[in-house]
């Protein structure tokens, strides 16, 4: 097993992901009349009235002993396993604090990501509406890899890198050159994973920055579903069926490839642990299974709220056990 890492400074640099190619349209607009789209305009005004300094509106003297509970241990891949019972104590903890530097830096990786895409999106969607909510995001998202850097960075002393499930993931949104796909990859699959996972942290975490981060992230996150949500709600209907079933297969293909970034082979490598040995503890997890489920609470009534949930894709979602969450209830004020 890995020996405990200690918090602070001088990280050695991760691998650069490798040069993504990029090709889309650049859309100007020349109409620039306002109320065409006004849940976009609200959801823009909002965002102005919503910044917040990373810097200023968080206290960063709070002192965070990275080998504490801060996550709750059940988001351990192997949480209650044979593998867990077996561990000493010094295994376990150092297991925890992998645990956690590894899903923080997949916020980090994934908020990089988004900061990306959302500079796209500026440039590739048509409407001026979503052109000035857009370049909110921009700003949020910036605001996001800073804050996640500087925790990982100060209060962590560890960092991971990209899972290759959300780095190919990555890969395909950033590269594509439909701006619709662009948002429902981002908007709607990666943004609606992580606003389950940051809704179930600030519920259960026992460190106060990282609590009061998380709200921070939240509100901004729940915007930038709604956005998505938004912009995409009156588009698949407008669309073939031949367009739609393609929508509705990147999607299904996004869930199954967040679910398995979560089986996190980098933990396991990192602690001595064999990776046959890891999946086959993590393949068994009921709780790993609750857990990653769980975080699809978001997703799916958005994908059957934009149309992408028809008769012949459902029976493959309901393979993955997250047809039950379509009827989730979609809380954002701004829908």
């Amino acid at each position: 097993m890995g020996a405990v890492a200690k918090g602070g400074a001088g990280m050695e640099p991760l691998d650069p992901i490798p040069h993504v190619p990029t090709r889309y349209d650049t859309r100007f607009t020349m109409d620039y009349a306002k109320g065409k789209q006004p849940q976009l305009a609200r959801l823009y005004e909002k965002a102005k009235k919503e910044q917040w300094n990373a810097a200023l509106d968080l206290d960063w003297s709070i002192e965070v002993d990275p080998q504490l509970e801060n996550f709750p241990d059940s988001m351990i891949p192997v949480y209650g396993t044979p593998l867990w019972k077996g561990m000493s104590r010094e295994q376990r903890i150092a297991l925890r604090l992998d645990s956690a530097s590894w899903i923080l830096s997949q916020f980090l990786h994934g908020e990089q990501g988004a900061l990306l895409t959302t500079a796209q999106i500026v440039n590739t969607v048509p409407d001026y509406d979503a052109k000035l909510y857009a370049s909110t995001q921009v700003v949020d998202e910036g605001r996001h890899v800073e804050v996640y850097n500087r925790y990982i960075q100060d209060k962590m002393g560890t960092m991971f890198p990209i899972n290759p499930n959300l780095q190919s993931m990555l890969n395909d949104i950033l590269g594509e050159s439909r701006w619709d796909m662009k948002y429902l990859g981002m908007q709607i699959l990666i943004e609606g994973l992580a606003l389950g996972a940051f809704g179930m942290i600030h519920k259960t975490t026992k460190e106060p920055l990282l609590r009061e981060l998380t709200r921070y992230v939240m509100k901004d996150e729940s915007r930038h579903v709604a956005f998505g949500v938004i912009a995409l709600e009156d588009v698949y209907n407008t669309m073939s069926r031949e367009e739609v079933r393609e929508r509705e297969e990147f999607a299904y293909q996004g869930c199954v490839q967040l679910r398995d970034r979560f089986i996190a082979y980098e933990i396991a490598r990192k602690n001595g642990i064999p990776e046959e040995m890891w999946l086959r503890q993590v393949t068994n997890s009921k709780l790993l299974l609750e857990f990653q489920q769980l975080l699809f609470t978001r997703i799916m009534p958005c994908l059957k709220r934009i149309g992408l949930l028809s008769d012949e894709i459902k029976p493959r979602f309901q393979e993955l056990g997250l047809l039950k969450f379509q009827n989730a209830p979609l809380d954002f004020a701004d829908l």
